[in-house]
């Protein structure tokens, strides 16, 4: 297949939607430093709608890609991490959240990068927990740019902060805890009923 042939495979309409998302974060970004909540808020909200978007159209006109697995959680990151960082400089959520979520995506990005360097198959494939920890996530980014513009209780804002920072914390040790697994099973000798023979 030709180099145009793979693009033009590769630009399914989950994909695209996908590119929407990436293409709001630094738009989101430009809104935050700017004060302008109220518009964040709703940029947040539709880069939310397109996180749902791309996943039910793949799986409902089966359109699953390697880009798309690749780019999905990419974007997630991008949006998550920036609007962490923007919202922390603005202590609109606390800094020691924000250190949570960035030790957390360190981590997996350098234990990736070390099973790639060891060559070990990497599948890249959020678990139940890392999806419940990115809804966990986003809501609670929107609950704190709610509390800008309008009365949000400080207790629940405080228990969505620290669900999140707990959620965050053990999502990560669970993907340790899996990419150990990954790597002690290749060192082991593989029998005939090894799935990894």
């Amino acid at each position: 297949m030709s180099a145009k042939n793979q693009l033009e495979a590769s630009l399914t309409i989950p994909n695209l939607i996908t590119l929407v998302r990436i293409l709001l974060t630094p738009l989101f970004i430009a809104l935050l430093l700017q004060g302008n909540y109220r518009k964040a808020f709703l940029v947040f909200i539709l880069a939310v709608v397109t996180d749902v978007a791309d996943g039910l159209t793949a799986r409902m006109w089966q359109q699953k890609s390697p880009l798309g697995t690749f780019l999905d959680p990419l974007a997630d990151k991008l949006l998550l991490s920036s609007a962490y960082l923007t919202l922390g400089v603005f202590r609109l959520v606390p800094p020691w959240l924000v250190v949570v979520v960035f030790s957390r995506d360190l981590v997996l990005a350098l234990g990736v990068l070390l099973l790639k360097i060891f060559d070990y198959p990497v599948i890249i494939k959020p678990s139940l927990a890392g999806k419940i920890t990115a809804a966990l996530q986003m809501a609670t980014v929107l609950l704190a740019l709610l509390g800008t513009f309008t009365a949000v209780p400080r207790p629940m804002l405080q228990a969505f902060f620290w669900a999140a920072g707990l959620l965050t914390a053990g999502s990560g040790i669970h993907y340790v805890y899996l990419g150990l697994k990954l790597a002690n099973q290749k060192q082991t000798p593989q029998g005939p009923g090894d799935p990894l023979g």
